[in-house]
């Protein structure tokens, strides 16, 4: 029976904390940038927890990592 893979693309774009908690990265920071304003790109720098109705599917994807 081949082992179960964890998820390449989930694993570049979610971290577990030391708590156990799923933390992931604002999307729009990367490009086309001079039409967001100061404030907006500021705030997207910062890393949210991940919200209960994903967490189930990402924390299966992220299983073998854990």
């Amino acid at each position: 029976m081949p082992k179960m893979r964890t998820h390449s693309g989930t694993k570049k774009r979610f971290k577990v904390t030391g708590s156990g908690k799923i933390k992931r990265w604002r999307p729009g920071s990367s490009h086309l940038a001079p039409g967001k304003t100061q404030k907006r790109i500021r705030h997207l720098r910062k890393a949210q927890i991940v919200k209960t109705p994903d967490l189930k599917r990402i924390s299966q994807q992220l299983d073998q990592i854990r």
